[in-house]
């Protein structure tokens, strides 16, 4: 696997190329950033940018989108420029979160594991009711009130192939789920969620909405599928053949140093 390519081929398409529903998506000479409604999270999510010019370019940030009175964050990558990109941004009011790990499975190179019939009971969920199932899974792993999804993953359900998104049962029980994201024109396709409820782990489910969501990519002709991944599924994802591809934080502007 070709990681340097395939890095610089997902800085291109899933960075300075992506779009958001629901944001707009502003291109400029340094920074490629979005703004939502509010009180959506604005970002930067793609900067080019070198030891002349990097604190001029998060300075005049800072001072476009502070005034909105939203919160805004900055994501940044290891092998961003210049080399010290997370001590500027600190030093301009930016808190970065810990690292999270950027792994990437090349489609040509699936292990059979992942290729193989899907015998547990894995659901596509089409619908804004069947959110309702997500939701329950994520706060009972994660905590927190997921209730967000109802509105943002609704409406994404409701645009033709950008959504995918699957939940497995036991006996009727809501116990794993995970999702793809589609972007038009990529290459490649995100998976997020993976998500397993404590008392029902063991039974292969994550894997089993993992290989509901390769073979998907597969058909769907992506030619990589990237997943931001947690420390449990780090070790899973590892076992069918993920690499690493990049260490990102996510770095909230939290006000003037």
């Amino acid at each position: 696997m070709d990681i340097p390519a395939i890095l610089a081929l997902y800085d291109r398409e899933l960075r300075a190329g992506m779009e958001h529903p629901g944001a707009r998506k502003e291109v400029l000479p340094h920074v490629v950033r979005f703004v939502r409604p509010a009180p959506g999270m604005n970002f930067v999510l793609y900067s080019r940018l070198d030891e002349t010019n990097a604190d001029a370019v998060i300075a005049e940030q800072v001072a476009y989108f502070s005034p909105m009175g939203q919160p805004f964050e900055w994501q940044a990558y290891a092998h961003d420029t210049p080399p010290d990109l997370l001590a500027r941004l600190r030093a301009h009011g930016f808190v970065p979160d810990e690292a999270h790990t950027v792994m990437v499975l090349d489609l040509r190179e699936v292990p059979g594991a992942l290729l193989a019939p899907v015998d547990a009971d894995v659901r596509r969920i089409t619908a804004r009711d069947g959110l309702e199932d997500v939701i329950h899974i994520e706060e009972e792993v994660w905590g927190g009130d997921f209730g967000w999804m109802r509105a943002r993953m609704g409406d994404h359900l409701e645009i033709p192939g950008y959504l995918s998104l699957y939940v497995a049962y036991v006996q009727g029980t809501p116990a794993c789920t995970g999702w793809t994201y589609f972007h038009a024109g990529s290459r490649f396709a995100g998976l997020f969620g993976g998500s397993t409820v404590p008392a029902l782990r063991g039974r292969g489910l994550y894997t089993a909405v993992l290989a509901q969501r390769v073979q998907e990519a597969l058909e769907r002709g992506r030619d990589f599928l990237v997943i931001d991944a947690s420390d449990m599924s780090r070790p899973i994802v590892s076992r069918y053949g993920f690499r690493l591809l990049a260490e990102a934080y996510a770095c909230e502007w939290k006000g003037d140093a």
